[in-house]
This record gives C-alpha cells, sequence and structure tokens, in this order.
C-alpha cells in the first residue's frame, strides 16, 4: 500500500466520525472569502504561499511546537500572498485550531491543505474560514473530484486542483480548474523532482490557469528555475518552517 492510499483510509474513518459532529452544523462562517486568484491576477510579480506545517510522513517532525499566530504574523508581514494550512493529524499533526488561528491573525486568502474525499470536510475548511481548498488528483476518480470542486464553487471557495501527471492535468482541464497545483512529490512514492514542474507547465493554459508550484523549494536557484518555467506561485512549507532566520529566507526567494 502507497503512502497516499494509507492517508486516504484514515481519512475514510475521519469522514465517518465527522458526519456524526453535530457542532459541525451549528459553526457559521464569520469572515468573508478572500480570492487568491484574484491576487494572482493583480499582481504578476511571483507570489508566495506560505506553509504551515509541523511535521510529514516524508520528513517527520519539522516543527512542532511553532505558534500559528506568530508564524502567520510573519508570513504576512514579510509578503505572503497566501497561508497555507496543514490540517491532517495523523500524518501531519495539525488541526483545525491551527487553521483557526491562522485566520484570526490575518486578512490574507487561508488555504486547507487536507485530503478531501467528502463535501463534510468542504463544509469544516469553509467554517473555519478557509478561502482555498485542495484537491488532489490522484485520490479520487475524475466524476468525485469534479462533484467536489462544483461543491466548493458553489460555496464561494475556490480551488487549488493538484497534479503530478500530465493525465492528472487533463482531468483538471475537463473539469474546468483554473487554479493549477503542481506537486514536485509523487504522493505514492514521496520522491521529489522540480523537473515535474517544467514538465507540465509546457501543457497549460497560461492564458486561463495559474501554475503553482509545490514541494521541494529550498532556494532561490529553485525559486527561479520554477519562474523560468512559468509558474506563478511557489507553495513553501518545510524550507519556511525550518528558517532560522525567515526574513532572509522570504527576502532570496523575492528578488
Amino acid at each position: 500500500m502507497t503512502i497516499l492510499e494509507t492517508i486516504l483510509l484514515e481519512k475514510e474513518k475521519e469522514v465517518k466520525q465527522l458526519k456524526k459532529d453535530v457542532s459541525l452544523t451549528e459553526q457559521k462562517r464569520l469572515t468573508p472569502i478572500h480570492s487568491f486568484i484574484a491576487q494572482c491576477r493583480k499582481d504578476q510579480s511571483l507570489i508566495i504561499i506560505a506553509e504551515f506545517k509541523r511535521a510529514s510522513p516524508s520528513k517527520g517532525i519539522i516543527n512542532p511546537d511553532l505558534d500559528p499566530t506568530k508564524q502567520a504574523e510573519q508570513y504576512q508581514a514579510l509578503g505572503a500572498s497566501m497561508i497555507s494550512v496543514l490540517t491532517d493529524q495523523p500524518f501531519f499533526k495539525g488541526s483545525y485550531a491551527d487553521l483557526a488561528a491562522v485566520r484570526n491573525t490575518v486578512d490574507l486568502p487561508i488555504l486547507n491543505k487536507d485530503f478531501i474525499i467528502d463535501e463534510v470536510q468542504i463544509d469544516r475548511a469553509y467554517r473555519y474560514g478557509a478561502d482555498v481548498i485542495l484537491l488532489i488528483a490522484a485520490s479520487l476518480p475524475e466524476q468525485r473530484l469534479n462533484d467536489l470542486y462544483q461543491y466548493a464553487i458553489k460555496l464561494g471557495l475556490e480551488v487549488l486542483f493538484e497534479v503530478h501527471k500530465p493525465e492528472e492535468l487533463t482531468i483538471a482541464n475537463r473539469i474546468g480548474a483554473e487554479l493549477i497545483g503542481v506537486n514536485n512529490r509523487d504522493l505514492k512514492t514521496f520522491e521529489v523532482d522540480l523537473k515535474v514542474t517544467e514538465q507540465l507547465a509546457q501543457l497549460l493554459d497560461i492564458d486561463r490557469q495559474i501554475l503553482v508550484s509545490e514541494s521541494g523549494i529550498q532556494t532561490a536557484a529553485d525559486v527561479q528555475r520554477l519562474k523560468q518555467a512559468g509558474a506563478r506561485a511557489i507553495l513553501v512549507g518545510e524550507t519556511l518552517m525550518r528558517a532560522n532566520d525567515l526574513q532572509a529566507t522570504f527576502s532570496d526567494f523575492l528578488k
């Protein structure tokens, strides 16, 4: 069984429990929706999506005790255009308390980074104040992906549609996804290669789609390479969470 398959099995258990949670249906969204797509269309420079991630299956514990409020404040002050919050608990040690803390701290768009397989997870993301959700092409059949995509759009949310292979990008195109996340990490093996962005970028409709490169971004040279490939935004997690000098890291990336 692959790592992705293991995670998805755990998500099925989580969804069953979530559907029994009466308190979720009583929760109301208290904040307006912030459009990340509009921000990308307005700002033609390379955009940073800064991620709050405590751990990962591939890297283990990254920075478990970091305060999401303080980290989000720094991300916003240093020039992040969106904050991604990992909310998966079993594999990434995240929580919706982290998302809520970030939402109460910044007025940037927030991406709920999780493995979404059911509408109830989208409801939860919406009510906790997320503006963008993640859908992973490798996680579900095309019809199910389309159902979830349309459900999120009707709520007013935006969708970062994540792909790793040309055939997954074809699915994204059929669904009509505008925000395309190219994951340089193969979620089945967790191997990383920036060439994935370079290869898939050539297949995008750059007049309609926004390319976000994800995973494996560590240096200014990486950023420049991905920008030249056509990335409009980069999603950076581990590098920022481990940074001893966050300001210097942002400065290098934004040059």
